[in-house]
């Protein structure tokens, strides 16, 4: 600020400081006064630092931010695998942004019509609307996006909104906050008309002056450049703005619409996207952008020269049908490339992220071009062809561009080995439940689930995301897990790509299509059919090899001399020559009969494989079987002999596998190089355990079938046991291995030669056939790529052959289809309550079950959209207002009330009694317009199977057949009335009946239609289903006149019985009554049938009953009700109300409001908050166990007891001895499931509570935790259950995670002596075997 002069000794100045503005004052010197450094001498002082060179720069940019380095001593081999208390970004030391408003003023757009017109300028209302609505991430995120602190950027919190998925339909905000007129430019067209300008910006109270604004006629014509090369017929676009405004004007309505629906629209705008001239070539300009193979609209120049032949062909074929093809719905799922991209590769992708040591094969280098035009694609191929390449790429992919990529896999097995084989390739991290390495890692390996989690609780790291690979995607079509992966496709932002790798399965391109369809996203699918190592398949029976299969061709041959063999051997051992004495097996040797706890297989008539187990065997024969030793033996000499080992032989059961290997104790496979290699292995991978652990029986087992060259590989076994077994089966040091099928998905370990003990397997529910797909997954291990030529797959048969058709099914039959296990779960409904711009009908609507649905939605909106156009019809009535439509209600009621009678009442035993000749009653009518009233001439007989009735028809025909046989006219079915001087003395109305017996014959032709007494009458037969009504009159007839004379005066007198029943001006006759006559007893159906009896009354008694004009008017207001049901029907399949699994939500909705975790407004309360943290338990049963504090009185080692009932997966266990007090809390923790599940049936829910709580809490291994929380050593617990330790040791590693939920969860609930429980807890068990570091993550 001014100097200010006071006194000429005193100058100085004032000013401001602070934020709060405290005043300064500062003296001025008058004076100057000399510093001591001007009295230095002039010379330049020697550098304090290097001089800075770019390369000295570079360097240390590089060290500071590029390479960040960890503390070795911190973050070292041995410590890998624990959970680290670290803050990794803290250490980033990144200054903070402001914080974001939470909403601004934003002005309300309004039609220029609407304005007032005495205004000289316009001052639009102010309106205050979100941030979120505003920022430029709000497409990809739910509110306003305000990072979190550090620790929550990679796994999110509870308390963060989730990101918009991609696909997901814009919010009704977003409309609102940019209105059309506000945005399209019409702003400008007023001002240059001379309208008033908005000058005041929202909030202020005054604003600029422009003056005097005048108009200046205009007319505005939006066009292409005329200097670009023309494209396409429809390039040349011109839209006169003024008439596109002055419509919307008068149509008070601003839409332009954007989503592409251009059919209801009536004006179309199409935009054309502009691409330089030089990449495009003039034979692909005509190419449609939605044809069936949008790439070939010129990938660029290299592939338009291919040839007359190649590519430029296809495109000029399609010159043509352009304007029909850009009308047809988008292709989101986009098969097969040009063929010019494997041809032209190095020319396409130069610059290669990646590049690899061998030859690539033709659909990796089509999904290498796509990925690196960042499109999404879905790799389909046999097991070992080379899928891991693209995933290999898109990581080098997210670490050229500095973005990040997600490896997502469902068995944590392949996390792991993924991470061991991507360590030297990649800057890797791996997030699994128990193992948290590296999290700020580009490249990170996680389970489907932690990326399901991620997603919910909004976590930062979701922008940084690039790509996301989905290994093995076959796996969605598992019961439990599968709606995890349709749960992360849905929820993924619309800024993710896809790298989807599969097995090959019939509906890759339905389900590619689900995805795009579902995220706006087309899908490259890729693929081949062609396996890297061809597999052929074979019989082995009785020690020799039939071979059945080779090139996918099925060879009878071989089977049918398998066949043959089979039969010689049984003819022998009929005739005593001693079929299996060949192989000098002893046969006292009991054989194994089951697979699961000693139950015998009962195999069903379905089953036809079942003969090559031993399922099939019974016990009459079991002494005449030869050995399980020696079929294995033989089996390995065969395969030693023509060198085919190694083997993985596969046996669907943990008992079958140990009893398997045990059998080979004296077969010796290795020599002295493999065993040294084998125990120097073993020595380096067990040392890490503590010494009573490295005595464990199993480890002591397993090494001792190492040392010879045999493994097992099973889900009972210890983690580190099975790592050792698979890292010495890929060195190739085993030759045998017996394994479950987890081995065939979980590791990538191919062998010589795979071999099938039996072809049934235990799915958890019932024995079953292995399925074409199961099969195909397991023999794609056959063959090792660059070592065999051929892939063996081998069958073992015991005692039968297969069926040839059942074989042939088996091996070339097609995989099993892509199906939707989705289903609704109670964290993912309270997940999506969370936010109110997410639904729960939108997650259902999006999942792969609804696909076929949602995907004719366009179809059906269109379809009502012209059903609504349709002109209505209306009903004129010559009676006053028409009552027709009421009629009509009635009559469609009374219809389905005799629906509903007819089955019960008019066929039951005491109906039946009263339906005999001569009993009045109501007969449908075959137009359905009015019954018919009429009498029972002859009830059903062995000759006639059907009543024989006459009833009255409503009118006479129009036209009349003649003949000249009167009699002959008679009999064909028409009887005209005669007149009285012309009729004979037999037809008189009131003639005498025929006094003669008849012999009950039906001498009349039926139907029998005639004219008596004025009126029509018709004798038909009639099936008791058509009887609507039994009246109480009954009348006498004359049947031997009627049926077998044909008497004119019978039909008379019989007409005139039956009209004279009405009476009162009613047009039937009063029916049974249900009570008294028919005595009926279900009062429910008594009740209806007094409704239909009323209906029926009132119908008669309605002015359209008896209209010249009713026939014609019931035919409108079937036509008027057919138009209305199509518009309900087709507005109901379109709703949220027609998704399958509506009701279901509906119940579960109940649910959470009973249970308190939602209020009635759908808004979540803390209760669900909690549960949102349960994600390795039951969420309700968790919530209720801590709301009702049943761990309170329980000690820390009894409280992880306790839980592991939640996390124990295995049905049969023995029966634990437990404490007192742990007994109790069992028995709580019980009924509070049996609450729950009763409580969810009583809301339709389709939830057997005994059953659901049996489900959800096993208590086998509460003894077990519970010993080991206390201290006790491994091998000793081992002994207090039959459960197998590699079991025990998942089960504990995962109630570690459980503790962890826990714990946040009573950091909700603000339970701090349950927080402090549950972190002692976790320490107690965190321990020695079971929490040693997996060997693919710290190596050898």
């Amino acid at each position: 600020m001014d100097r200010i002069d006071t006194v000429p000794e005193l100058p100085f100045r004032v000013g401001f400081t602070g934020h709060s503005g405290h005043i300064r004052i500062e003296p001025i010197p008058s004076v100057h006064q000399s510093s001591p450094v001007d009295s230095l001498p002039e010379f330049i002082l020697p550098p304090a630092f290097v001089k800075e060179t770019p390369e000295s720069i570079k360097k240390f940019v590089e060290d500071k931010y590029l390479l960040p380095r960890l503390d070795d001593d911190e973050f070292c081999a041995e410590k890998s695998g624990r959970q680290w208390e670290f803050d990794w970004f803290d250490q980033a030391k990144v200054d903070l942004e402001p914080t974001m408003p939470r909403s601004i003023v934003v002005p309300a757009w309004e039609l220029p019509f609407r304005r007032p017109s005495n205004l000289n300028k316009w001052e639009p209302a102010s309106v205050q609307v979100d941030v979120s609505e505003l920022v430029v991430e709000a497409d990809n995120s739910i509110g306003v996006r305000i990072s979190g602190p550090p620790k929550d950027f990679v796994k999110g919190s509870i308390h963060n909104r989730p990101f918009r998925p991609g696909g997901l339909d814009d919010s009704q905000s977003m409309g609102r906050t940019f209105p059309d007129g506000a945005s399209n430019g019409e702003w400008v067209r007023e001002l240059l008309i001379g309208a008033p300008a908005q000058v005041i910006p929202p909030s202020f109270k005054q604003g600029m002056n422009l003056g005097d604004l005048k108009g200046h006629p205009c007319s505005w014509i939006v066009c292409e450049d005329q200097n670009l090369p023309s494209t396409t017929p429809e390039s040349t676009l011109s839209v006169q703005f003024d008439d596109l405004f002055k419509r919307a004007w008068e149509d008070d309505v601003m839409e332009l619409r954007s989503d592409g629906d251009s059919s209801n629209s009536e004006l179309e705008i199409n935009v054309i996207e502009v691409v330089s001239p030089i990449s495009i070539p003039s034979e692909a300009e005509n190419k449609s952008e939605f044809s069936a193979d949008p790439e070939s609209s010129v990938i660029d120049q290299i592939l338009s020269t291919t040839g007359s032949g190649g590519l430029t062909k296809d495109l000029d074929e399609s010159g043509d049908d352009d304007q029909e093809k850009a009308k047809e719905a988008k292709v989101w799922a986009v098969t097969g490339g040009c063929d010019g991209i494997a041809d032209h590769f190095d020319e396409l992708v130069p610059d290669m992220a990646l590049d690899f040591p061998f030859e690539l094969d033709a659909f990796q280098k089509e999904a290498i071009y796509y990925l690196e035009k960042g499109e999404s694609v879905f790799v389909a191929a046999h097991t070992s062809a080379g899928k891991t390449v693209v995933a290999e790429y898109a990581f080098a992919l997210a670490s050229k561009h500095c973005t990040r990529a997600v490896y997502t896999a469902p068995i944590k097995t392949i996390s792991n080995q993924k991470y061991r084989d991507f360590c030297g390739k990649f800057d890797v991290g791996l997030l699994t439940g128990d193992v948290s390495l590296r999290p700020e890692a580009s490249c990170l390996i996680m389970t489907t689930e932690i990326l399901r989690s991620m997603l919910y609780r909004g976590a930062d790291i979701i922008r940084d995301i690039e790509w996301v690979i989905f290994d093995e995607v076959h796996y969605v079509n598992d019961v439990e897990r599968g709606v995890v992966w349709e749960e992360v496709i849905i929820m993924l932002p619309r800024h993710i790509n896809f790298v989807l790798l599969s097995a090959t399965v019939p509906n890759t391109i339905e389900f590619a299509d689900w995805i795009g369809r579902t995220k706006q996203k087309q899908i490259r699918v890729t693929g081949t059919t062609k396996r890297p190592v061809p597999l052929e398949h074979c019989i082995f029976y009785s020690g020799e090899v039939y071979k059945i299969c080779e090139q996918e061709k099925f060879i009878s041959q071989g089977w049918r001399a398998a066949k043959d063999a089979h039969r010689k051997k049984i003819m022998n051992k009929q005739t005593g020559v001693g079929g299996s004495a060949s192989l000098g097996a002893p046969h006292t040797q009991k054989p194994y009969t089951s697979f699961m706890r000693g139950k015998p297989n009962k195999p069903t008539s379905s089953q036809n494989i079942v003969s090559t187990g031993w399922a099939n065997q019974g016990n009459n024969n079991w002494g005449s079987r030869i050995s399980e030793k020696s079929v294995w033996l033989s089996l390995i000499n065969k395969l030693s002999k023509t060198s085919l080992l190694p083997v993985v032989i596969f046996c669907f059961s943990k008992n079958r596998c140990d009893k398997s290997a045990n059998n080979l104790r004296e077969t010796d496979l290795t020599s002295r190089f493999e065993k040294s290699e084998i125990r120097i292995f073993c020595d380096k991978a067990f040392s890490r355990l503590k010494g009573s652990d490295r005595n464990l029986p199993q480890i002591m087992r397993v090494q001792g079938l190492l040392h010879r060259g045999i493994g097992v590989h099973h889900a009972g076994l210890l983690p580190i046991v099975k790592e050792v077994v698979e890292m010495l089966f890929c060195r190739g040091v085993i030759k045998i291995l017996f394994s479950t099928e987890t081995f065939a998905m979980g590791v990538n370990a191919p062998a010589r030669t795979v071999v099938f003990d039996s072809l049934r397997k235990f799915d958890g529910k019932e024995f079953r056939q292995l399925l074409a797909g199961e099969y195909t997954q397991m023999a794609g291990r056959a063959g090792r790529r660059g070592l065999d030529k051929i892939g063996s797959v081998l069958v073992m048969c015991r005692d039968d052959i297969p069926d040839e058709s059942d074989l042939k099914n088996l091996i070339t039959g097609s995989a099993t289809r892509l199906e939707s296990q989705f289903r609704l779960t109670y964290i993912m409904i309270m997940h999506l309550l969370r936010v109110e711009e997410l639904k729960v009908e939108d997650m259902l609507k999006r999942s792969f079950a609804e696909f076929h649905s949602q995907k004719k939605l366009p179809e059906q909106q269109q379809l009502l959209m012209r059903k609504l156009a349709q002109p209505t019809k209306s009903i004129e009535c010559i009676k006053g207002e028409p009552a027709i439509e009421e009629y009509y209600e009635w009559y469609l009621e009374a219809e389905m009330y005799s629906n509903q009678i007819t089955e019960k009442v008019l066929q039951s035993s005491v109906s039946q009694s009263f339906l005999m000749p001569g009993r009045v009653v109501v007969v449908k009518s075959q137009s359905g317009q009015d019954h018919l009233l009429g009498v029972i001439l002859k009830a059903p007989t062995s000759v006639n199977k059907q009543f024989i009735v006459m009833v009255i028809t409503p009118s006479l025909p129009l036209t009349l057949q003649s003949s000249d046989d009167p009699q002959k006219e008679t009999n064909a079915g028409l009887q005209i009335l005669k007149p009285k001087s012309k009729r004979g003395m037999d037809d008189e109305y009131y003639s005498s009946a025929t006094a003669r017996k008849g012999s009950g014959a039906v001498n009349i032709k039926l139907p029998h239609r005639g004219t008596a007494a004025g009126a029509n009458y018709e004798v038909r037969e009639t099936d008791p289903k058509e009887f609507l009504s039994i009246c109480n009159a009954k009348i006498k007839i004359d049947q031997v006149g009627l049926l077998e004379d044909d008497s004119a005066a019978a039909y008379s007198k019989t007409v005139l019985s039956i009209l004279n029943q009405k009476v009162n001006g009613n047009k039937y006759p009063p029916a049974l009554d249900p009570v008294k006559d028919l005595k009926l007893k279900d009062m429910s159906l008594v009740e209806t049938y007094y409704k239909w009896n009323n209906l029926l009354q009132k119908m008669s008694q309605n002015k359209c009953h008896n209209c010249i004009k009713l026939e014609d008017h019931i035919k409108v207001a079937k036509e008027i009700k057919k138009y209305k049901d199509e518009v309900d029907t087709l507005k109901f399949q379109m709703s949220d109300e027609a998704l399958q699994q509506m009701p279901d939500f509906q119940g579960r909705i109940d649910v959470l409001k009973e249970i308190g975790c939602i209020d009635s407004d759908l808004v979540v309360q803390i209760k669900g908050r909690v549960a949102c943290e349960m994600n390795s338990g039951e969420e309700l049963i968790c919530t209720e166990c801590l709301f009702e504090n049943q761990l309170e009185d329980l000690e820390p080692e009894e409280a992880v007891a306790l839980m592991s009932a939640f996390v124990f997966q295995q049905r049969n266990a023995s029966e634990p001895s437990l404490t007192a007090r742990l007994a109790q809390a069992k028995e709580r923790l019980y009924d509070t499931a049996i609450k729950l599940g009763e409580l969810q049936a009583h809301f339709k829910i389709q939830i057997e509570p005994a059953e659901y709580a049996q489900e959800n809490l096993k208590f086998g291994l509460v003894e077990v935790v519970y010993e080991w929380a206390k201290g006790t050593p491994f091998a000793d617990i081992c002994d207090l259950t039959d459960v197998p330790e590699g079991l025990i040791v998942r089960t504990i590693v995962r109630l570690d995670e459980t503790c962890r939920e826990f714990r946040n969860a009573a950091a909700i609930m603000g339970n701090s002596a349950l927080y402090k429980k549950m972190e002692a807890a976790s320490n107690a068990i965190k321990r020695d075997i079971v929490f040693a570091a997996s060997l693919y993550i710290t190596g050898l």
